[in-house]
């Protein structure tokens, strides 16, 4: 198992003198909230998020209610997605100014599961960010078309830094991973803190999910918060079956 010691927090979320802005986004696949929906809001409220992109949010009968409850209960608010993304979901702290949202959902083959991506634009004081929570396929070459057109639409919003995060069923070393770490930053790998791999404790070591951010962004760590002060493993087994990914990065002010 790689880890990197856990000394001290990340950057908390701040706005510094130049009008850049700290914000910690973290990406985690929830499994329609079918698990412990409590020790699920207690994982993300320690991770004090400014944006959170989930992966596999509810999307059938009653998901509006789903996801008002999963937002309250971590203290957040709903941003976009959902059914309307086929799974992915964006929520974020009132520090946040929405500036535009957009679901958008991915050409389907046949056979498969319909995926999709929830995209926004957000404000932080100055600094504006655009963000793709996403859920690619299983299959190898549907999943290389998601992950292309999920850069076009990344470039696409308008703003010159952004944020790409999700379950990407693919590791570091596949050809979809590789697309997205060409183009942009690896949180990981850029500056690796906390746990490496995102599969459920217990399961085999795999780095399915990952925060990317575009140049310029300063990532200034990125990992599983593993051994992050209110965050019992008690609760990372229960909540889910993937381990969330938890970034602090630096957006610029224009």
């Amino acid at each position: 198992m790689s880890t990197v010691d856990v000394l001290t927090d990340l950057p908390a979320s701040r706005t510094e003198p130049d009008g850049s802005a700290v914000i910690r986004v973290l990406s985690y696949n929830i499994r329609s909230m079918r698990d412990d929906v409590g020790a699920l809001a207690r994982v993300i409220r320690a991770c004090a998020p400014d944006v959170v992109c989930v992966q596999e949010a509810p999307r059938f009968f009653r998901w509006r209610k789903a996801a008002a409850r999963l937002a309250r209960l971590s203290e957040l608010v709903y941003v976009t997605g959902g059914a309307p993304a086929s799974g992915p979901l964006i929520l974020s702290s009132l520090r946040a100014q929405v500036l535009r949202t957009e679901d958008v959902l991915l050409p389907r083959t046949p056979g498969l599961h319909q995926r999709g991506l929830a995209t926004a634009v957000l404000r932080f004081g100055r600094a504006e960010v655009g963000v793709i929570s996403c859920h690619l396929s299983i299959n190898a070459a549907e999943r290389y078309e998601q992950g292309r057109l999920a850069l076009e639409r990344l470039a696409s919003l308008g703003v010159r830094h952004g944020v790409l995060a999700g379950d990407l069923n693919d590791r570091p070393d596949g050809r979809t991973f590789g697309l997205l770490a060409d183009a942009l930053q690896d949180g990981w790998a850029t500056r690796p803190w906390g746990r490496e791999h995102t599969t459920r404790l217990g399961d085999p070591l795999q780095r399915i999910d990952a925060v990317f951010a575009t140049a310029g962004v300063g990532v200034l760590g990125c990992g599983v918060p593993m051994g992050l002060p209110g965050i019992p493993e008690s609760d990372l087994r229960s909540a889910t079956d993937h381990l969330p990914v938890l970034a602090a990065l630096r957006v610029p002010a224009p």
